[in-house]
């Protein structure tokens, strides 16, 4: 069959055409997107010594495409196609490497980041949840952040439970979602379906999904495919992205956009692709499935690239000389009137939910995090108690002589290294292992970086001070410390802070690193200097002067220093048993031999 570049005799597209009026509902329209890759300046540099032209990749083309509202949307194509990359670019979520043109525009208007996030749901392709909440727990949480602001608690429990029962969740209300590998949960499908509710919880008038099929077998795709599809049938704009539908679920779907190259190769309702196609000489066989005929035909085939390029290119034109896409094209031309509702939603703030409303909504997910998780925290304890009695029978009871004064100072800064690298490396994973649950549900406009932070570490502030103390009690009076009531809360003061600088230490570490590996290999390199100048291994008097501001920065040298204050201050005897050693007569000996401050040891008698 021989046909144009220019004019293809297509009437499907024809009769798809019409003209873009505004209504109620989201007509969601793209117009010359178009993704290249910015080039290093290791490979400019590279280019230039080699005398070649630098040039970038190109991953998406001049895209134009449209989503209406009660149609269900597949963009399709072959790995590499640019249909993940047009997604991206959809939902204004692109690699910040990319250098992305072109706009959006929602009823005729052009629609930024934030009024888009205000409107829209975005089930992703990896589910992320917290794994030791239930599944009402999880949409509980969503509906606090992403329902309107000023709504009852009761009427967000409520809207729950509406979409449980619409999704068919409720069996599985009260199972936890399950950590892979540690905690077992819910299933694959049932994960996808609480990805769906999380969304519908707001009743978004346009949703876009990543490969929401992806892992799932044909019943369970069919089933999620089917959710779209009655989402679609209220009235809302549906966009998903598929890999290798079956041919039951490609036909659920009432229009298809097929990328090839980067570039639009069908726009169109999926019934009718058979005929665009046609005029191309490829008709898809009967029993065969559509979709993968038509991937398979816009894919570039090994040993044939030349070929199969000129056959999507061709393709890709005809397309883009059709009128559905001249209609397209000129939505950028000409002139919109402005609507109520859209003006209204550009007012709409990224954050639904109030500071205060967004820090309890975490700071309660955060508590029943710690407390659901009875594996770390019997760990955490049993840890605490071993350590502490270890510490406890190896400086027994210790007596006030020479050996006790050394002893005792070498119990107090181990107790001090212990209590540093036990809280942080208890929290050293926290921010690396929910750094995608943080960023996804961050962009997603659900609350601030600052309530995350705050309301994180509150919620486990609790834990770390239980723990601290138990461990200074115990230690306290096995060692025979100072036997004062006083002396023994000072200490617990103490070590609570240092216990509380090292948790930081150890947060600021999780949030600096990208995975817990890293974060682990980094954290002994940081910690070990301000260690030696913590005034056990160094005395403070002897650091040479470019170094010495370095001890202001050690928290070892504060806890060391209070803790030697609150042991030896006030005692007036120490027992010299030993003849021709050295021997400090009373507290004040020690502290001075020490060379700690006399000011501070003044405002601790």
């Amino acid at each position: 069959m021989s046909f144009s570049t220019t004019e293809v005799d297509d009437p499907t597209l024809t009769q798809q055409s019409s003209a873009l009026s505004l209504d109620d509902h989201i007509i969601y329209t793209w117009l010359g997107v178009t993704v290249t890759c910015n080039v290093s300046n290791s490979h400019k540099l590279s280019c230039k010594l080699k005398g070649k032209p630098v040039v970038k990749k190109t991953l998406l083309r001049d895209v134009y495409g449209e989503a209406r509202p009660g149609e269900l949307l597949a963009i399709m194509g072959s790995s590499g196609a640019g249909k993940t990359t047009l997604l991206n670019c959809l939902t204004f979520r692109s690699d910040r490497k990319l250098d992305v043109s072109g706009f959006m525009m929602i009823n005729g208007l052009p629609v930024t980041s934030r009024s888009l996030t205000s409107i829209c749901g975005y089930v992703q392709q990896v589910d992320l949840f917290i794994g030791t909440l239930t599944v009402k727990e999880s949409l509980i949480f969503h509906a606090m952040l992403r329902m309107e602001k000023g709504m009852p608690f009761e009427k967000r429990v409520a809207r729950t439970e509406e979409v449980m029962r619409e999704l068919n969740l409720k069996k599985c209300e009260n199972t936890v979602v399950g950590i892979p590998g540690k905690l077992k949960g819910i299933s694959g499908g049932e994960m996808k379906r609480l990805a769906f509710a999380a969304e519908m919880l707001t009743d978004p008038p346009i949703l876009f999904c990543d490969e929401p099929t992806s892992g799932l077998d044909s019943f369970m795709a069919q089933n999620v495919v089917s959710v779209m599809k009655e989402m679609a049938r209220k009235g809302k704009t549906v966009i998903s992205t598929i890999h290798q539908p079956s041919s039951q679920v490609y036909g659920m779907f009432d229009k298809v956009l097929f990328m090839a190259e980067g570039k639009v190769a069908y726009l169109g309702s999926q019934a009718l692709a058979g005929t665009f196609f046609k005029n191309f000489g490829a008709m898809c066989p009967s029993h065969h499935n559509p979709a993968d005929y038509y991937v398979n035909l816009l894919a570039v085939a090994p040993g044939k690239e030349e070929q199969c390029r000129r056959k999507i290119s061709t393709i890709c034109e005809a397309f883009s000389n059709s009128q559905v896409a001249m209609e397209l094209r000129d939505i950028g031309k000409r002139d919109k009137m402005y609507n109520e509702a859209y003006q209204v939603m550009k007012k709409i703030s990224k954050y639904r939910a109030k500071w205060y409303s967004q820090f309890v909504a975490v700071f309660w997910r955060s508590w029943i995090s710690v407390l659901k998780d009875p594996t770390a925290l019997k760990a955490k304890l049993i840890q605490t108690i071993i350590v502490a009695l270890i510490v406890g029978l190896v400086y027994f009871q210790q007596n006030m002589d020479q050996d006790g004064v050394m002893n005792i100072n070498g119990a107090i800064f181990v107790s001090l290294a212990n209590m540093t690298f036990q809280n942080m490396f208890a929290v050293i994973h926290v921010f690396c292992g929910e750094l995608p649950i943080f960023m996804r549900e961050h962009t997603n406009g659900m609350y601030r970086t600052d309530v995350y932070f705050i309301a994180k570490v509150l919620a486990e502030l609790p834990m770390f001070l239980t723990l601290s103390t138990m461990y200074t009690i115990i230690v306290y009076y096995m060692i025979g410390f100072n036997s004062q009531l006083e002396r023994m809360l000072g200490a617990v003061v103490v070590m609570v802070l240092v216990g509380n600088i090292s948790t930081a230490l150890g947060y600021f570490i999780s949030c600096a690193c990208a995975s817990i590996s890293v974060a682990l290999s980094l954290a002994p390199p940081i910690v070990i200097p301000f260690l030696l100048f913590g005034g056990f291994f160094l005395n403070t008097g002897s650091i040479p002067n470019y170094l010495s501001w370095f001890q202001y920065l050690s928290w070892f040298k504060y806890g060391n220093e209070a803790m030697m204050i609150n042991q030896w201050k006030g005692v007036k005897n120490i027992a010299c048993t030993k003849v021709g050693t050295t021997c400090p007569k009373n507290g004040m000996v020690i502290l001075k031999t020490l060379n700690f401050d006399e000011g501070l040891s003044s405002c601790c008698s």
